[in-house]
């Protein structure tokens, strides 16, 4: 096992990395301050870990919220299933909720946990590499709404996240490959040296070897601690985390929430964002050739639907986050593994873009 620490003051956290976590009651329990614990899960996960889990609480009162799956399910109608279960199970202000499955059920639990009672503490059991390597850590919590993606949240840190690699091995590719589109994300941003291993050993992460899956979980928790440390709300650094997101928030938003995965629109959003930071000269041609045979090779989408014209990325890219006194806000790159945010951004450029990155 591999610990790390995510830095900060009084919400100081660690994140343990490494197989059979999730039945390890010691490892478990060691964050949980009252007697009381609320597992939220989901249909998929629940079956494959969720007594696990329970026998490693065994000395706790444990209830359970098992949630649909799915990112369409992302939703406050969804969300108060949560409330619901805490409320009928008489949970108090010192309980501990404990978010096992992906990033779905780790943005709501953690929002429920944020809002309940005006806040407890929560624990995160990542089942997805996705959500081990982003969604898991950093604190960033929420819900969906039909105009924008995690439009409705906030800031909640969890007391600890626990990295069972082991589970990784049940993952669908699908959902492998949407994990590793977040995983060149952080070579891209801020290491290019990790850039440099992903294209070495890329072949290892697909075929699931231990020890690969392991490194590339370790490194990208690194990075974004090592970011979130730095700026744990977003008010600037931070948002380099999103690289291709404000592209693909705007494909899951127009495609409907799950029939694209939040990674497989990411992996086209730094194709986009790549593209576009070509056409403004700070990427070379060589060097954007290399970030899409890497995110191709990863199993992901190069390309943009092809219903989805300038007008509608636009739209939608109107309510995102980043979006300051009504100007758009974008993720590039200034060179491989250096990001910048920028306003600065030449419309005939990014028209330009939409028209390269649109799938046929």
């Amino acid at each position: 096992m591999h610990t790390l620490t995510v830095d900060l003051a009084e919400r100081t956290y660690p994140i343990h990395i490494g197989k059979q976590l999730i039945g390890n009651a010691s490892l478990v329990a060691e964050r949980i301050r009252g007697r009381q614990v609320h597992v939220v899960t989901n249909e998929t996960v629940a079956p494959l870990y969720l007594d696990n889990l329970k026998s490693a609480l065994r000395d706790f009162q444990v209830d359970t919220t098992v949630l649909p799956d799915g990112e369409q399910y992302k939703t406050l109608d969804v969300l108060n299933q949560i409330f619901d279960g805490l409320l009928t199970a008489r949970h108090n202000r010192t309980t501990t909720l404990v978010a096992l499955g992906g990033g779905v059920v780790g943005d709501m639990a953690g929002f429920a946990a944020a809002c309940y009672q005006r806040g407890v503490d929560f624990v995160q059991i990542p089942t997805t590499l996705l959500a081990m390597v982003d969604s898991s850590v950093g604190g960033k919590t929420g819900v969906n709404h039909p105009l924008g993606k995690n439009m409705i949240g906030a800031f909640h840190q969890p007391r600890s996240v626990l990295a069972d690699t082991g589970v990784l091995h049940t993952l669908p590719e699908r959902e492998l490959s949407a994990g590793i589109a977040e995983v060149i994300k952080y070579g891209l941003i801020a290491d290019y040296e990790f850039f440099e291993w992903l294209e070495e050993h890329m072949d290892a992460l697909l075929q699931r070897d231990d020890q690969a899956l392991a490194y590339a979980v370790r490194r990208s928790c690194e990075n974004k601690a090592r970011v979130v440390a730095l700026d744990e709300k977003e008010g600037g650094v931070r948002a380099i985390l999103n690289l291709g997101h404000t592209f693909g928030h705007a494909i899951e938003a127009a495609q409907g929430y799950g029939v694209w995965l939040h990674g497989e629109a990411v992996g086209a959003g730094m194709v986009m964002a790549a593209d576009l930071s070509h056409r403004r000269g700070s990427l070379s041609a060589g060097d954007l050739a290399r970030t899409i045979a890497l995110i191709e090779r990863a199993g992901l989408p190069i390309k943009a639907p092809a219903d989805m014209g300038p007008e509608d990325f636009l739209k939608l890219m109107g309510v995102d986050k980043k979006v300051l006194d009504g100007r758009l806000r974008l993720v590039l790159l200034e060179a491989m593994g250096q990001a910048v945010v920028t306003s600065e951004i030449e419309e005939s450029l990014l028209q330009e873009t939409f028209a390269a990155c649109r799938g046929q």
